[in-house]
């Protein structure tokens, strides 16, 4: 169960970090205002579209930092530093698991994200 004060905190830090007022970040977000204040001031509880918003918006906030305060704010590993250098390098023969395929036609196409999920549940996202 998350703790709404303790959560509230943590959301107050990353808009600090940011150097945003709530107003920003709720609208970098794409959140109403009084969303942001009324979480800020313990009224209503985050929902999981709000906490997924966040972590779109600001991908170096990782998800068990925000949600339980395990983890690490800002992350370690900068994304906007090198986002292919901690991924592992693929041939184009490369053994992919069960049901994913490496058929992709369009060689004009961007990665729009790339996510890794480990065994112990916990995920890193990496956008380009």
């Amino acid at each position: 169960m998350i703790n709404s004060a303790e959560f509230t905190d943590r959301l107050q830090k990353v808009i600090d970090f940011y150097g945003e007022t709530a107003s920003s970040f709720a609208e970098k977000i794409g959140v109403q205002r009084s969303s942001i204040s009324h979480i800020l001031s313990g009224r209503n509880k985050p929902s999981l579209d709000f906490v997924m918003k966040v972590l779109h918006a600001y991908p170096e906030v990782e998800l068990y930092w925000l949600m339980n305060g395990k983890g690490n704010f800002p992350s370690k590993q900068k994304i906007s530093e090198s986002p292919n250098s901690n991924l592992p390098k693929a041939s184009a023969n490369a053994k992919l698991p069960i049901g994913v395929s490496n058929s992709h036609s369009n060689t004009d196409s961007e990665i729009d994200k790339i996510v890794i999920f480990y065994k112990d549940g916990t995920f890193k996202s990496y956008t380009p």
